[in-house]
């Protein structure tokens, strides 16, 4: 295959035999490698051309320096203060000036009249708000609007008269210039001859200054165009054929190149598959089909999908030049400078700006960023994990720079420094751009290889914020900084550099002018990517577009067309892959591209892939009891197993295992909102210290009422206790506070109920006491202990009743239990639960064989249910709440069937293939 370069310089060496005085004028930088490979292959000795792209072109014609887009927005904006009595903050102007900027660019390169554009725009605005009845009402909104656009050509003026004065500008400004340069620049190097390469679709600058130089006689141009698309009404030859037909000079001359490639046999590849993923995956397969790379290009039409394809090229792929920018916001370091600003976005969102105190879930985010985790090990010992560890402990909800330094103070003083600089309350924005340098200073040790690529590419975008901030102060404070990073992250790339000439080439569509290839993979050929969706960021409207020549999405629409026919020209083999998904924008309707292909080329392959699905069921966890196990299990019946620890086996004998063999426990969240399970604890504590006094004693009406004043306060000082250092004075914590208040003054309001009846006599016997109790099981050669905390034991009337308390909801229907020999299932935890509690009361306490027992649940979600009692009636509505020793006694032989289960080496620790939650 010859390449559209090598027949190009071919050419060239018809007419030019020495490029001492040469300059090759290309679209892009990197098909420059590709030309001086060329020139080698054809054995050109002597001087190589100088080789230039396009816009180092015009900023020699027009000797204007261009200027990056954050330095040029900053002098825009002291430009718009200064015409303006009322100005935007900065953060506001940069919100809508990068637009305005863009438009000014595209007005520039198209060489359009800025006074006449800008009053017929101002024209369509006033006709707009004009009404024949003269009845319009125009708001404030459309005033500002009206009034905005009409100052566009004065913010305009201005700008370019400044830039103009100090030589630099953006890329219209260069090229506006350069038509006016391009006679003179002409004149002072007659001896010089120029070429320019591969170009397609012209801005009006560009035109101007190629005819002149056509006409001035000492250039050529090379267009790649293949005669299907010339000569034809196809759109991918729209801009050539319109230069063809109205230029001068082609009125004497031919046009150069035109090549017939298409025609000729190709095989070609439609491949329809599921999301990008799929699109990926099968990129991956088909390049390890294939033994060497060197003659192939992978395109991503979706130039974001960079990262999921680097992850997943096949190892066969040796070497790889990606031909295109990695933007900043993928970056995985990103994450951490978008963290450390976070730590004062939440300080000021959540009103602790003025305490000094940052969010515990952004120092803990901080802390967990790989390069921060590195740089606070010492002596193999990680600072942030015993940072986060005690934030854990201590529940810590918000955290003082005070109490990082503690753990600090094990470092040196040059990282103490660096870290706690990150947590120092300032609006000074030069000082925290300070400390992010910094920062990035002290981890440029730490990291080699691309990561030190990607922390030097911050290293300059921060010096460049912290030199623009130093000069003209526009940040006001690190909000408005926080904003622009993240509009800077967007928008900025970082470059990758290798040897283009060798591997596979990964690139976006732009890049591959010039290029030709044998095989081509290109991917995302979707409608709205291939070509790109209609919507324009611009404050031009479409008609204004349209009046002065500027371009639209139609013409967009062609330079993609010619891009995408233009790489399959000379390539034998292609693989178009679209996603069939209709789930993203421009997803599921393949390209038109693709149907036009399929009309100009017969016997396209069509398939679809999908993913592998696997069908292999899922195995239950299964876990042996071997000797360790069976050991743990002694130890555990030696220390004690509680009722709720029986039910957790019932619900899964897997989970038993993690917990009560492994001891496994799980990580302890931060409760920033009171868990459902502090809130019992509160309750039962406060409950348990109300009645303490009364152990022993019969309570009488004045004792509960008595009760009722210091609940507040029992309450408060419980929940400080078990709620460590959460706020329980606001939100969600504090209706929980008043809910925990509520429930135990209920409960007090039904005892005083209770006791208004003068016949009632209340005993407290017990509260919140432990009690345990033996089981010798048939074949188990040691005794299993049961032990557990009974919430309340009491006599009402001579009853003794055993009482579990239940924060949660439970129904009479969760106690009833009409045949003890079913109890061995899960929907009977709560009779179970209370059945041990019974039993161990039983075998704990001298109880007379004629005392009357009772067992069960106070609900304080139920309060008005009462004491809700384990029934052993059979019948549907049936009464029997006696708790008798033989009961009892006969619910311990089913616990006893349970145990032998558990401590059964021969039977392994299942989980149910259906947990019931």
């Amino acid at each position: 295959m010859q390449t559209f370069i090598q027949e190009t310089i071919q050419d060239i060496l018809k007419t030019t035999k020495s490029f001492e005085n040469v300059m090759f004028i290309l679209p892009s930088n990197r098909a420059g490698v590709f030309v001086k490979q060329a020139l080698r292959e054809a054995q050109v000795t002597g001087f190589l051309p100088e080789i230039v792209n396009i816009e180092e072109f015009t900023q020699q014609v027009s000797g204007i320096r261009k200027i990056e887009s954050i330095q040029l927005l900053f002098y825009f904006y002291k430009i718009y203060k200064e015409l303006e009595p009322n100005p935007d903050s900065f953060d506001v102007f940069s919100s809508w000036a990068f637009t305005v900027l863009q438009d000014f660019n595209e007005i520039d390169q198209h060489l359009v009249n800025t006074r006449e554009i800008f009053l017929y725009i101002r024209d369509v605005q006033r006709l707009k708000s004009w009404s024949v009845k003269g009845t319009f009402q125009e708001t404030e909104l459309m005033k500002n609007h009206f009034a905005f656009m009409e100052k566009l050509n004065e913010y305009y003026n201005a700008l370019y008269t400044f830039l103009l004065d100090n030589k630099i500008g953006y890329q219209g400004c260069m090229y506006r210039e350069a038509t006016k340069s391009i006679s003179q620049f002409l004149k002072e190097d007659t001896h010089k001859k120029f070429f320019f390469i591969g170009f397609n679709a012209l801005n009006k600058a560009e035109e101007f200054i190629i005819k002149e130089m056509l006409e001035f006689g000492n250039t050529q141009i090379y267009w790649d165009i293949d005669e299907s698309f010339l000569y034809s009404n196809h759109q991918a030859g729209n801009f050539i054929r319109k230069y063809k037909t109205s230029w001068k000079y082609y009125q004497q001359e031919e046009i150069k190149i035109i090549s017939n490639n298409f025609t000729q046999p190709k095989n070609i590849q439609l491949i329809g598959a599921a999301k990008n993923i799929a699109q990926m995956k099968y990129v991956g397969e088909l390049l390890s089909t294939k033994n060497q790379h060197n003659n192939t290009a992978l395109v991503l039409a979706d130039e974001s999908l960079l990262p999921i394809s680097l992850n997943s090229l096949p190892e066969s792929v040796s070497s790889i030049n990606i031909t295109m920018g990695y933007p900043l916001k993928d970056i995985p370091l990103t994450s951490l400078f978008l963290s450390i600003f976070q730590l004062f976005i939440s300080q000021e969102k959540l009103q602790k700006k003025e305490a000094k105190k940052f969010y515990y879930k952004d120092v803990i985010k901080v802390l967990k960023q790989p390069l921060i985790h590195r740089l606070l090990v010492v002596e193999k010992h990680s600072i942030s994990d015993e940072i986060i560890t005690a934030i854990h402990n201590n529940n810590t909800t918000f955290l003082k720079k005070d109490d990082i330094d503690t753990f600090l103070n094990k470092t040196s003083e040059t990282i103490k420094s660096i870290i706690g600089n990150l947590f120092v309350n300032t609006d000074n924005v030069q000082l925290f751009l300070s400390s992010i340098l910094s920062l990035i200073n002290s981890l440029k040790e730490l990291v080699t290889g691309l990561e030190k690529e990607f922390l030097f590419r911050y290293f300059t975008a921060f010096t460049q914020l912290y030199n623009l901030q130093l000069e003209f102060g526009y940040f006001s404070d690190l909000k408005t900084l926080y904003q622009f990073f993240k509009q800077l992250i967007t928008s900025e790339t970082i470059s990758f550099q290798g040897e283009p000439l060798a591997g596979l080439q990964l690139m976006g569509m732009l890049e591959t002018r010039l290029l030709d290839f044998e095989t081509i993979i290109l991917t995302s050929v979707n409608e709205g990517v291939l070509p790109g969706n209609s919507k324009q960021t611009s404050f031009i409207p479409f008609d204004a577009k349209v009046q002065f020549g500027l371009p639209t999405y139609r013409e967009k629409d062609a330079i993609f067309s010619y891009h995408f026919f233009r790489l399959l020209q000379r390539a034998k083999n292609v693989y178009l892959i679209y996603n069939t998904e209709n789930d993203s924008f421009g997803g599921g309707e393949k390209s038109r591209f693709i149907s036009q292909l399929e009309l100009l080329k017969k016997n396209i392959k069509s398939t679809y892939i999908a993913p592998k699905v696997s069908s292999n069921s899922k195995l239950a966890k299964q876990v042996e009891k071997n000797d360790a196990v069976i050991e743990k299990l002694k130890e555990l019946a030696t220390k004690g197993i509680s009722p709720s620890a029986l039910t957790n086996y019932l619900y899964n004998p897997v989970s038993f295992y993690q917990k009560k063999v492994l001891k496994i426990k799980e990580f302890d969240e931060i409760e920033e909102e009171v868990a459902f399970n502090t809130l019992g604890i509160v309750v039962h504590e406060t409950l348990r210290e109300l009645y303490e006094p009364f152990l022993g004693k019969f309570i009488r009406l004045d004792d509960v009422k008595q009760m009722k004043p210091k609940v507040a306060s029992y309450i408060k000082k419980n929940f400080s206790i078990h709620f460590k250092d959460g706020d329980i004075s606001t939100g969600k914590n504090r209706l929980i506070f008043e809910v925990a208040s509520r429930f135990v003054s209920n409960f007090l309001h039904q005892e005083i109920t209770l006791l208004k009846d003068e016949t009632n006599q209340l005993k407290m016997v017990a509260v919140e006491k432990d009690y345990e109790a033996f089981i010798n099981v048939e074949g188990i050669d040691f005794p299993i202990k049961i032990h557990g905390q009974v919430d309340r034991i009491d006599e009402l009337n001579g009853v003794t009743r055993i009482i579990d308390y239940k924060t949660g909801s439970v129904k009479p229907s969760d106690l009833k239990v009409p045949f003890l020999e079913e109890i061995r299932d899960f929907k009977y935890s709560k009779a179970i639960q209370v059945l041990l509690y019974a039993f161990m009361y039983l075998e704990s306490e001298s109880i007379n064989e004629n005392t009357e027992m009772q067992a069960g649940i106070i609900s304080f979600k139920k309060l008005q249910s009462g004491f809700m009692k384990l029934n052993f009636s059979d019948k549907y509505r049936g009464e029997d709440f006696k708790v008798t020793s033989e009961r009892v006694y006969e619910f311990i032989d089913e616990i006893k069937i349970l145990i032998k289960e558990i401590y059964n080496p021969a039977l392994d620790f299942v989980e149910p293939s259906e947990l019931p939650f």
